[in-house]
C-alpha cells in the first residue's frame, strides 16, 4: 500500500500525506494496513516539517542578506 521510499520532493510528499489521510478517514483500511499507514503519514509529516523549515532557513538567508526571523502571517 504506502511506498517505503523517500518522496522525490515536498509536493509528492504532501500529495501522498493528502491520499493517506483521505485512505485512513474512509474506514474502509484493515487494523494493519491502518497502522500501517499511521506510519507512512507520520514519516511524510516529517519530511514536509523538515522541507518548510530549510526553505524558512533560507528566506531568512535572502532577504537583503540580513538574517531575519521568519514571520507567518499569525506572527504580526
Amino acid at each position: 500500500m504506502a511506498k517505503a521510499n523517500t518522496p522525490k520532493d515536498f509536493e509528492s510528499a504532501l500529495a501522498e500525506l493528502e491520499k493517506i489521510v483521505a485512505q485512513m478517514e474512509s474506514g474502509k483500511l484493515s487494523l494493519e494496513d491502518a497502522l500501517t499507514a499511521y506510519e507512512r503519514g507520520a514519516t511524510l509529516l516529517n519530511y514536509c516539517r523538515e522541507a518548510i523549515s530549510r526553505a524558512e532557513q533560507q528566506v531568512q538567508v535572502l532577504e537583503n542578506g540580513v538574517l531575519k526571523p521568519f514571520l507567518t502571517s499569525g506572527d504580526e
